[in-house]
């Protein structure tokens, strides 16, 4: 075995220049309009080039107490740097690396995404929360160096973000905002789990510093609003026909956008059944179909079971924005969703006297407390009913 030794002071001035050369990393900074300098890392290796930002300034210096914090600075940038240099060494000479140091939070949350468990909502808003990270922090942090602080920034971007893929500059609501907050800490725990990182940073977020939802009032259409929009002509046809089946049969959108002609039983008697796997809950259902849902079903003609039943069916987000405009033109008041449906088809029932055990089972729920709620706006739709009543002596 051969040891060489190389003492500090020994080398002459070619080879420092040599080595000065062929590092592979480099501090350099960006000016930015304020007054600082951004530091990032410029990375060399293998013919490709990455920059890391490293939220890390130098200010201008007015004095000694600057002078004494960019000093302070320089030399974390520089054990950062150091750091990263033996991490490329390490995959260079083939030595084991940690990997985790090197994935980026907005690739991770992608990642996530894309898991088969995954439902369409919760993907849909992955995505959604992803593309206001992008906005947020252009430059995408590494997952083990998200902290408090990148976290309470994110939330005062969420304030005044605008909502993601839409036309409308429209303000993200503060339901949307804690949903979103809902998602990247299930992410985070996620991460945990899977021993990327050691804690999830967003538990040193105090209560009244996490956004909160506020009380809203479930919105359902009455028998007579329902009418109404039945008979009122709107040009996307798919979209009506899907909007009345799921107010006929109680569906979430994730449902009936993968229901296929396989899930639709007809016995002997003409009798209708429907048997799917809710993407949100996992639960398996089984519906009968009333025959106000059939005739809402597009014509099967030509179609194999496989085949989805309401193929084409825009995106929730885009039904949400379209949905309120066919409300209009039925000179319905009331802003609609896609979701008013199931509340609707969960209302109608309660209001023509199906029981609440039973309720819970068509809609799916696991948990009867959740039916309830449609019970109480039921009973709050009938006191006002009774409040209109004219006094008469």
């Amino acid at each position: 075995m051969y040891i060489f030794m190389i003492k500090t002071g020994r080398l002459n001035n070619n080879m420092k220049e040599e080595l000065k050369i062929k590092e592979p990393i480099k501090i350099r900074v960006k000016h930015l309009a304020n007054g600082n300098k951004s530091i990032y890392l410029d990375m060399y290796m293998n013919g490709k080039r990455k920059y890391e930002f490293l939220k890390l300034y130098i200010i201008p210096e007015f004095n000694k107490s600057d002078r004494v914090r960019n000093s302070e600075t320089l030399k974390l940038a520089n054990a950062i740097k150091a750091q990263r240099i033996i991490e490329l060494q390490n995959q260079v000479h083939g030595f084991k690396t940690n990997k985790v140091s090197h994935i980026k939070l907005i690739d991770y949350l992608q990642s996530v995404a894309e898991k088969k468990s995954e439902n369409e909502v919760r993907r849909t808003a992955l995505h959604a929360v992803i593309c206001h990270l992008k906005r947020y922090d252009s430059h995408d942090i590494q997952l083990n160096r998200v902290d408090k602080e990148y976290i309470m920034g994110f939330l005062d971007y969420l304030k005044d973000a605008k909502q993601a893929h839409s036309k409308k500059e429209k303000l993200l609501h503060a339901n949307t905002q804690a949903y979103y907050y809902k998602m990247l800490r299930y992410c985070l725990n996620y991460a945990v789990s899977e021993e990327l990182i050691s804690s999830n940073p967003m538990n040193k977020i105090k209560n009244e510093e996490k956004p909160h939802r506020n009380r809203t009032e479930r919105e359902f259409l009455t028998i007579g609003e329902l009418k109404k929009l039945a008979q009122t002509p709107f040009y996307n046809t798919l979209l009506k026909k899907a909007f009345l089946f799921s107010c006929f049969c109680g569906l979430r959108h994730s449902d009936i956008i993968a229901l296929t002609w396989e899930n639709i039983e007809i016995d002997e008697n003409g009798n209708s059944k429907l048997h799917i796997i809710q993407k949100k809950t996992k639960e398996a259902i089984s519906l009968p179909l009333s025959q106000e849902a059939i005739k809402q079903l597009p014509k099967r003609k030509g179609c194999n079971h496989n085949d989805k039943i309401f193929k084409g069916l825009i995106t929730l987000g885009r039904t949400n924005e379209i949905l309120p405009r066919w409300a209009e033109q039925a000179g319905i008041k009331k802003h609609i969703t896609f979701h008013t449906a199931r509340h609707t088809h969960a209302t109608m029932l309660l209001t023509l006297g199906v029981d609440l055990y039973t309720v819970s089972k068509l809609l799916g729920h696991t948990n009867i407390q959740t039916t309830q709620v449609y019970a109480k706006l039921v009973d709050e739709s009938k006191k006002k009913a009774i409040d209109l009543i004219p006094s008469i002596t």
